[in-house]
């Protein structure tokens, strides 16, 4: 370790879920010295188009909306400070059942060990000492997701293991609940979800008792929003910009994990990413 920084690297799967998932940890390591590489792995060519226009519709341009996301992407990278970024360039999947899942250029159809070698090469260039994706879930089921968790895991195994510690983004089931309490302030017209539905929403995220890792990143939110509000071309984002940035933090100030690798011995919970570590 002598000789070169403390490094995170977070690997996600579009433009914006930088912002949403880790914009906090990586403004707030980025203050603290330490070198952050962001891996987006798709273009995010299935997002929203110039007016709203979504994927299928008339004038949906997946290449022209590749482009805007990239430099919407840059904006955010600008913003949170992140030293590296790295983009993989697959073809963004769409979400779970979309025709775009089947294309032979999504990133879905790209074979995990293709996708791992990769990202391989990166971490052996940037020698990550903690790496973070998503759970093999997805987090929350969308098929870039998962991948990306496949080839991440895939990768640290082809580099065995170089990276002290290996983290999957989480939410607790009290924020979860949280969440839906404040969609339905902003949105009181807003209808309750079908049963099943319902179900698998409160099956997102882990069990407060679960998570391992919590880290404020409540200084640091004001970044975190102007990042997401850097992706301003994407609907999904509105609600988070809705907030402003008073609620916002106090909603989004803090950010968790579970350790899911660790050489260190550092004690569970922890606070800080990089405890073991400095």
């Amino acid at each position: 370790m002598a000789g070169r920084p403390l490094t995170l690297m977070a690997v996600h799967a579009h433009p914006d879920d930088e912002a949403t998932g880790t914009g906090g940890v990586l403004a707030r390591y980025a203050a603290e010295g330490i070198r952050t590489v962001l891996v987006t792995c798709t273009d995010g060519g299935c997002g929203d188009g110039p007016g709203g226009v979504k994927p299928g519709d008339p004038g949906h341009d997946p290449a022209a909306v590749a482009s805007i996301r990239r430099r919407e992407l840059e904006a955010s990278c600008e913003v949170l400070k992140i030293s590296d970024l790295e983009m993989l360039g697959y073809a963004d999947s769409g979400m779970v059942g979309w025709p775009s899942n089947d294309a032979p250029e999504a990133f879905w159809q790209t074979p995990v060990e293709k996708g791992a070698a990769r990202l391989a090469d990166l971490m052996r260039h940037y020698r990550p000492d903690v790496v973070v994706t998503y759970d093999e879930n997805g987090f929350y089921g969308h098929p870039d997701h998962i991948q990306a968790h496949r080839i991440t895991m895939a990768a640290l195994e082809m580099t065995e293991d170089l990276a002290p510690k290996v983290y999957w983004t989480t939410m607790p089931r009290s924020a979860m609940r949280r969440f839906g309490e404040l969609m339905r302030e902003f949105h009181p017209d807003m209808p309750e979800p079908d049963p099943t539905e319902a179900a698998a929403l409160a099956e997102i995220g882990l069990p407060d008792d679960e998570i391992t890792t919590w880290v404020d990143t409540t200084a640091f939110s004001g970044q975190k929003f102007d990042a997401l509000a850097a992706h301003a071309s994407q609907g999904e984002n509105i609600f988070f910009l809705g907030m402003g940035k008073e609620r916002f933090g106090e909603f989004m100030g803090v950010e968790t994990f579970v350790r899911v690798q660790d050489t260190t011995g550092a004690a569970l919970p922890e606070s800080d990413l990089f405890a073991g570590l400095r």
